[in-house]
């Protein structure tokens, strides 16, 4: 991933060094089984320890002359290492060095991601409750509906990232496997328990059954997954961007001081973050698209995925991450003007209230094809001609025979459609999500 939209910690974590690094651990973790069992000499892991080194410069060189990434490291390792390099590697096909290494980096860059997921969780946690009764205008295909609160948009953003959390913990377990059972997974020239013990000492569990790799289906729900998230984060983002809107105006990303909107407009304040949340979700989309071409391979392993791989599984870790951490800097900042989501729940003169009185006037006359008809005759003289929606319907006969003007005018308070929150509250807040330090 380019270094704009990189953390430090994913950029060190990646980066061919701590790739190397993590294989040499691989390594001397395999060597010191086979040390236990009588297999390489007493003394050669602590020996191993002590003196293995590499250079990335010369694993570079050696790879343009051998074109095999595996050898020209352990080449490279080898010549700091003498006779105990004799053992290195034993019994191991490329694929038990890589995947299992993969798996160890993988597990490495969770704590991060999903430690920003808590927090993200914990301040929309914050903002439900702090915004239960602010009220404001729900809105389906882009139109005025019917009141809601921002608290309760906040709930429903709470609730999916802990699903999001919940599916993205499981995806990372699902990735805690290695293998050491050789080139095609049936470990003929090592016993499982070694492989079982060299891959415990490393924090991960032996793949059941593999091939030459550990299936591919795993990394593709990992990055499913993240994929998923990344959707999440972007249907928030799109919310903010149209809250943000000049015409609506409830809400905004943090501006700094210092910052500049526009190289043009000196009085532009753009939501470029939430956008850029919005850009790197397809991004994330399409790394999963690849994820899942890669599930199919040639009989027991080709090569084919191994390109693919190198790029879309460090970047869409470290741009998930990165994605996460703007996306909490907005969270965390948002700036809320509910005096300006009462002004647009009230603009169109009380529309948003039509199927009260719909549901009023139904019960009233018992019949709900003569309610619609009155109800949207109003409504839309209200949309054409502007006016209060209220007023029409308190001067129109076939209105008032039914419902009184008091009974009119108690249809269109707001609270009425406060007052099951509780009831839905409690149903989000039972169980409050691991990682949401609320």
């Amino acid at each position: 991933m380019i270094s704009r939209y990189t953390r430090p910690y994913m950029a060190e974590l990646w980066d061919d060094r701590s790739r190397f690094g993590v294989w040499l651990e691989v390594e001397l973790a395999h060597l010191e089984t086979l040390e236990n069992h009588g297999i390489a000499p007493k003394g050669s892991t602590e020996r191993a320890r002590s003196k293995a080194t590499f250079d990335v410069a010369r694993i570079d060189e050696l790879e343009r002359e051998l074109h095999h990434d595996v050898v020209a490291f352990l080449t490279n390792v080898g010549e700091s290492l003498a006779e105990d390099k004799t053992y290195l590697h034993y019994g191991m096909t490329s694929s038990d060095l890589v995947d299992t290494a993969l798996a160890i980096q993988i597990q490495r860059a969770q704590p991060p991601i999903m430690e920003t997921i808590g927090a993200i969780g914990a301040r929309l946690h914050q903002l439900a409750l702090e915004h239960r009764n602010t009220v404001c205008v729900g809105r389906t295909h882009g139109v005025h509906a019917e009141p809601t609160s921002f608290g309760l948009k906040m709930l429903g953003w709470y609730s999916e990232m802990g699903r999001q959390h919940a599916r993205l913990a499981e995806a990372f377990a699902q990735c805690r496997y290695g293998k050491i059972s050789g080139a095609v997974g049936t470990a003929a020239h090592l016993p499982p328990a070694m492989e079982e013990e060299t891959l415990g000492r490393l924090g991960l569990g032996a793949e059941p059954i593999a091939t030459q790799v550990v299936p591919r289906d795993r990394l593709s729900a990992l990055l499913s997954a993240v994929a998923g998230l990344g959707a999440t984060l972007e249907r928030f983002a799109v919310e903010i961007r149209h809250l943000q809107r000049s015409e609506v105006r409830e809400a905004e990303e943090p501006f700094g001081r210092g910052q500049k909107g526009s190289s043009a407009m000196p009085h532009k304040r753009n939501p470029i973050l939430c956008e850029r949340v919005t850009g790197l979700a397809r991004v994330l989309r399409g790394n999963a698209h690849a994820a899942m071409e890669n599930v199919a391979l040639w009989h027991e392993r080709d090569i084919s995925h191994s390109s693919v791989e190198r790029v879309i599984v460090p970047d869409s870790l470290t741009l998930v991450d990165y994605v996460l951490d703007k996306f909490h800097f907005v969270i965390a900042g948002l700036r809320v003007f509910p005096e300006r989501m009462r002004q647009n729940l009230e603009s169109t003169g009380g529309l948003v209230y039509s199927q009260r009185v719909l549901l009023a006037l139904t019960e009233a006359c018992e019949s709900r094809e003569v309610a619609y008809r009155i109800v949207q005759m109003h409504a839309m003289r209200t949309w054409e001609q502007g006016g209060r929606f209220q007023d029409r319907l308190a001067e129109d006969p076939e209105v008032t025979q039914h419902l009184t003007g008091d009974e009119v005018a108690a249809l269109f308070d707001p609270n009425h459609y406060l007052r099951n929150l509780d009831a839905i509250y409690g149903r989000v807040l039972k169980t409050q999500w691991e990682g949401a330090n609320a």
